[in-house]
């Protein structure tokens, strides 16, 4: 009897449902990419076999806002288009995050002028930026590993432990 009982504890994990819903989450992101400019050729480039984002879990890009969970806004977003960005935001789904890769949408980049946004952040909350103009695949694979560790601090906080950074100050990502 006790050989039994040992080669069950052997096999059999336990765990909170919590804890296996965020590792899920974790590892199955799904991206809505808005590709706005030059960025987007970067964020194809990405989910390309050579740098194989499967490993990820994030190659399944939902172009459908009801079915993705995290926002990557590639490119220069103009005051025209800032209405569709925050419409598509707003239909996401909770838990979701944004990525804004790039330095325009990041900060506006070379463009100072009426017509350009400074920033996504203007428009919805960024939880990563990943910087460069345009910014490489490795270093957007650097932002989703980002935002991995944020799915991991979401679920450590909703425990009562303390996250690991605060949460009104967005990663960077290459840094």
């Amino acid at each position: 009897m006790n050989d039994d009982a040992s080669a069950v504890d052997h096999w059999v994990l336990t765990t909170r449902l919590a804890d296996y819903v965020a590792w899920g989450r974790k590892n199955s992101l799904w991206p809505m990419p808005m590709g706005l400019a030059c960025c987007a050729i970067e964020l194809m480039a990405m989910v390309a076999p050579r740098y194989d984002v499967a490993r990820f879990g994030a190659e399944a890009l939902r172009f459908s806002p009801r079915q993705a969970d995290m926002m990557v806004v590639a490119g220069t977003v103009t005051k025209k288009m800032a209405p569709a960005v925050k419409r598509i935001y707003d239909q996401m789904p909770e838990p979701k995050w944004v990525i804004a890769m790039g330095a325009c949408a990041s900060t506006g980049g070379m463009f100072r002028s009426y017509a350009v946004t400074q920033g996504v952040d203007e428009i919805i909350p960024v939880d990563v930026y990943v910087p460069g103009c345009p910014p490489r695949p490795e270093a957007l694979l650097e932002g989703i590993m980002q935002v991995q560790r944020l799915v991991e601090e979401r679920a450590r906080a909703g425990r009562g432990a303390a996250p690991l950074r605060a949460p009104s100050a967005p990663a960077v990502a290459g840094r």
